[in-house]
């Protein structure tokens, strides 16, 4: 503890943290929620001095009235939370799996946790970028007709090696269902680094003698998987699933790096934060009311994750 006679000496050395988190963090935020509940709020209008904008208790929630009934809202909306729901337990699966593997590796351990290191430092719209050419496929609509010439990225290079005819990912006129594939693959892969990182570390601290108890019981690899490794990696399991709801649900950079700005086929892979971006300019009311409905979506998630594990979580 801080001697009482000292305590200005750390408010002191404190205090410039402090000050630029209250202005770029701590006055957004109260901003956002003031702008959320005032009507037809303009930012250039508001930069007017003739111009004043005040809130009214009648109008209050037109801005979250007018998002919700957004033509492309309940499609951004469905993106944001199957795109999370589909890649936070799948990541996470293969994370802990792959934190095993190398937790039992001696030979090579520090080369292939760097390995797998790497995608986590590396800038997400340049590696959105590598996976659209992956994925990507030029004169799409020629293929399969004579005269007409293609190129194709390396997963249907790969497909065509197994006898499938290429598919149409990323580019105009491609299914959902195949935008979907891309981008489950890219934010499983992007999510792994930092999961095998905190999981490996858990792992590392486990007691070793449970395993030889079960060792001299003979209990089997799966079994010690599923009645030692994870109950004990559990408060590791819920830390990374949480915030990997969290990172979900604010999911953009990525599809603006696979799909460009334009967010997939007439923006059919927009999400929440895509459509708060896309409103701050034209709507700041509306974009408030947005992220407010966001934040409370992840507020909710991150409560029933929480509750989950104070009954699953052991300590």
């Amino acid at each position: 503890m801080v001697d009482s006679k000292q305590q200005w000496k750390a408010w002191l050395y404190l205090a410039p943290a402090l000050i630029l988190l209250a202005v770029f963090t701590v006055w957004p935020i109260i901003n956002t929620i003031r702008i959320a509940f005032i009507a037809d709020y303009n930012i250039q209008a508001a930069m007017n001095e003739d111009v004043e904008f005040k809130f009214t208790f009648a109008k209050m929630f037109d801005n979250f009235k007018s998002i919700v009934g957004y033509n492309k809202f309940l499609v951004c909306l469905r993106n944001t939370i199957l795109l999370c729901f589909l890649t936070v337990p799948l990541s996470t699966f293969i994370a802990l799996l792959i934190a095993v593997c190398l937790n039992s590796i001696k030979p090579l351990n520090r080369l292939l946790q760097t390995i797998y290191f790497l995608p986590y430092v590396t800038n997400s719209i340049a590696i959105g970028m590598v996976f659209a050419a992956i994925f990507n496929v030029i004169n799409f609509n020629g293929i399969g007709q004579p005269g007409m010439t293609y190129t194709i990225g390396l997963f249907n290079n790969l497909l065509c090696l197994f006898g499938v005819d290429p598919k149409n990912w990323i580019n105009e006129g491609s299914s959902v269902f195949n935008n979907y594939v891309v981008m489950v693959i890219y934010i499983v892969w992007n999510a792994l680094p930092f999961k095998i990182l905190i999981l490996l570390g858990g792992l590392q601290s486990v007691n070793k003698q449970y395993y030889d108890a079960a060792k001299v019981d003979g209990t089997s690899r799966v079994r010690k998987f599923w009645r030692i490794t994870v109950p004990l990696l559990s408060p590791m399991i819920i830390y990374v699933v949480i915030t990997g709801f969290i990172g979900g649900f604010k999911e953009y950079s990525s599809i603006v790096g696979v799909f460009g700005e334009g967010m997939g086929p007439n923006g059919q892979m927009n999400t929440m934060v895509g459509l708060i971006y896309n409103l701050i300019d034209s709507n700041q009311g509306q974009a408030s009311a947005g992220a407010l409905i966001l934040f409370a979506i992840i507020f909710a998630v991150t409560l029933l994750n929480l509750y989950v594990s104070k009954k699953r979580v052991q300590y």
